[in-house]
């Protein structure tokens, strides 16, 4: 790894957000074709609904085994190099063994998921679905573990991919007649030749050229294992925070309350690319920076980190709430026009994932990935306590508020650990805060005059632009926007 911290995660953030935005851009295409030209919104809640519970199911096949792997091929990485080749070996074939089993038990037991949903039509797509959960399993080892190499841009190499090659297959084969199930087989596609393509990188690029140990170090296997077990509750947790309100939206509500939740849904995740590439990057270095006894130049990375997060998201989501309703209508169709108070709802998720971005992955590369999974798992399970009570008397808006609630719960705490790691400023950063939250009513205040001049796409944008103009001049302005550090950074 480079000596200078500030230059991987530039490095790190600058890849990733390539092939973020080549994904995201590939992610909206494909979402404004299916939700408004292609399928009905009940279909595209179908979708939705099948693709969030073989989610679920996934977490079975990878476990924590991922993330684990990752993390003791970043800590071998700069000494004891020649263990990395056998980390690998061993990740793959645990990764390779729980995945076989899920997806023959998946192909026996499909149908009886489908009943447990209260949705049998979903059957056909969990029948296809061990295909799925067989190729998502491969991208998110091979993901992880480019990750726990600090070889971001080879991780976003392969989420490139897999953005462009769903999209085609997917809008393809809608095209072709093959509707909803095409769709759902475009997703299967988009991770297979991403698969292709990272395993292909991961052998010839790193597996090959590292040099082996002649046997691996004893009781590193079990370690490996062991590390998983804390990585699975908080994957599980995140993955019960983040699909099962989808399922439970189809199965409380409608398949169309679930088109609209995951349309919403869609823009909050559009909205947090930045934050989840520049997080990305960084959890690595500051787990590194903190596992050599450097913390203070962690502290101090991580609160430059939170106060530009900060000073980024806050003022969009509210420049979110506002801008909400034309951005359906326009974007989606007016058939969309009630998920309009769910993408209101769910800019608080926004802003509190953001932050969690650049958050939660670095505990686990401090070794205290156990903390995080307690905390997210008492989250997760109260999130679909939350779910199963609001949504049949507030329907899609109701599982926003839960999820909004729940994950500020998670990510403050995830602060405050790593407050207890490195040592914060609390002060400091509560007075950027306030400042911050100044910028964003004053962005706010001339957006809302500007919002009678929309009438389409291209008016809409024109007021974002002046909303984002208001933004620089206001932040340039307090301090908190260095304009020549900020270049200095992306350069």
């Amino acid at each position: 790894m480079s000596d200078d911290p500030i230059a991987t995660i530039r490095r790190g953030a600058s890849a990733s957000l390539a092939a973020s935005v080549l994904d995201k851009v590939a992610n909206v295409a494909l979402v404004v074709l299916l939700a408004r030209v292609l399928l009905t919104p009940a279909e595209y809640g179908l979708l939705n609904v099948a693709i969030a519970a073989l989610s679920v199911v996934s977490i079975l096949a990878t476990l924590g085994l991922p993330k684990s792997t990752a993390r003791y091929v970043n800590e071998y990485l700069d000494g004891e190099s020649g263990q990395v080749p056998h980390v690998l070996r061993t990740g793959a074939k645990a990764v390779g063994l729980t995945t076989l089993v899920v997806a023959i038990a998946l192909a026996v037991f499909h149908r009886h998921l489908a009943d447990l949903l209260g949705q049998p039509s979903v059957a056909p797509f969990l029948l296809v679905g061990t295909l799925y959960v067989v190729v998502r399993a491969g991208f998110k080892f091979i993901n992880a573990v480019f990750q726990g190499l600090n070889r971001v841009d080879l991780s976003a190499l392969t989420a490139g991919v897999n953005g462009v090659a769903r999209v085609t297959f997917a809008v393809g084969l809608v095209v072709l007649g093959l509707g909803t199930y095409g769709a759902f087989l475009g997703y299967v596609a988009g991770y297979s030749l991403a698969v292709v393509v990272g395993a292909v990188l991961l052998i010839g690029r790193v597996y090959i050229p590292t040099d082996s140990a002649s046997e691996m170090e004893p009781g590193l296997s079990r370690r490996l294992v062991e590390y998983a077990v804390p990585l699975t509750a908080t994957r599980g947790a995140n993955v019960l925070d983040k699909k099962v309100d989808v399922v439970l939206v189809g199965s409380l509500a409608s398949l169309a309350a679930a088109g609209y939740y995951t349309v919403a849904k869609q823009l909050s995740d559009i909205v947090s690319m930045p934050a989840a590439s520049f997080g990305f990057a960084l959890s690595p270095v500051l787990g590194e920076q903190s596992g050599t006894g450097d913390r203070e130049r962690a502290a101090r990375l991580y609160e430059q980190s939170l106060t530009y997060v900060l000073l980024c998201y806050v003022p969009a989501c509210v420049g979110l709430v506002l801008v909400a309703r034309p951005t359906v209508v326009y974007v989606f169709g007016s058939a969309y026009a009630p998920a309009v108070p769910v993408v209101q709802v769910f800019s608080g998720f926004i802003l509190v994932n953001a932050v969690n971005k650049i958050t939660s992955d670095a505990l686990d590369y401090m070794g205290r990935a156990r903390a995080r999974a307690t905390v997210k798992t008492a989250m997760a399970v109260s999130n679909a306590g939350l779910n199963v009570l609001l949504i049949p008397v507030y329907g899609a808006v109701g599982a926003a508020a839960a999820t909004v609630f729940t994950y500020t719960v998670y990510t403050g705490t995830n602060v405050y650990v790593i407050h207890t790691e490195l040592g914060l400023r609390p002060l400091r950063l509560v007075r950027r805060a306030a400042v911050v939250c100044v910028i964003a009513v004053g962005m706010g205040v001339v957006v809302t005059l500007a919002l009678p001049l929309v009438g389409g796409l291209a008016t809409l944008f024109g007021v974002v632009g002046v909303g984002a103009g208001v933004w620089v001049v206001l932040g340039v302005g307090s301090g908190l926007l260095d304009v020549e550090q900020l270049r200095t950074f992306v350069r």
